[in-house]
């Protein structure tokens, strides 16, 4: 349940920019969940290293909670560490690393649609786009009457961290994702 929850919220995430590409990605989120569409089975890391890789600080602030979860479906497995930081103006982050273990096809496109298309959105308010960062493809949102944003990454080809923040620059985002030690988690894709 879990599993079709993160590929539902990553096709949201994507339907704003995309119309038909993003109902596209729920279609498939909705095959996976019932399941339609096969992909590569495959294990994902154990949800306690991915939570070892949140830091007790981001941007200034302190966390706040953290917590894992392991959960799957129909031989698709996906790890989860999460955090949330906080600090005394108001500001907020929540980090999530996901392991989407070596889903294939279809099912990853779900997951992670924005890591194959362009995207270049801009209006009065806000921005969204695409990205690369040290390498890696990446999304960002940015809402600056609200100054609420949100920058994902998708690492090795397997690993998600998208931190979402309220109350904070688009810059104190990036600035967090920095202290997260994205070498390490590569190196886990092997494991």
């Amino acid at each position: 349940e879990a599993f079709a929850e993160q590929i539902a919220k990553a096709g949201d995430q994507v339907g704003g920019a995309m119309g038909a590409a993003g109902a596209a990605a729920a279609a498939a989120a909705a095959a996976v969940a019932s399941g339609g569409l096969q992909g590569k089975a495959a294990e994902a890391i154990d949800f306690r290293e991915l939570k070892a890789l949140l830091p007790e600080e981001l941007s200034g602030m302190n966390r706040t909670k953290a917590e894992g979860q392991k959960s799957g479906t129909m031989g698709f497995t996906l790890s989860t560490a999460e955090a949330r930081y906080e600090n005394k103006d108001g500001g907020r982050i929540k980090l999530t690393i996901t392991d989407a273990g070596a889903v294939a096809g279809m099912a990853g496109m779900a997951l992670y649609a924005w890591a194959g298309m362009e995207i270049d959105k801009e209006d009065a308010n806000g921005y969204e786009k695409t990205t690369t960062i040290d390498g890696n493809r990446g999304y960002e949102k940015y809402d600056r009457s609200s100054k609420s944003g949100e920058v994902s990454l998708l690492i090795a080809g397997r690993f998600i961290i998208q931190l979402e923040g309220d109350n904070i620059s688009m810059d104190d985002l990036k600035s967090a994702l920095k202290k997260v030690n994205l070498d390490k988690l590569e190196g886990m894709k092997n494991v």
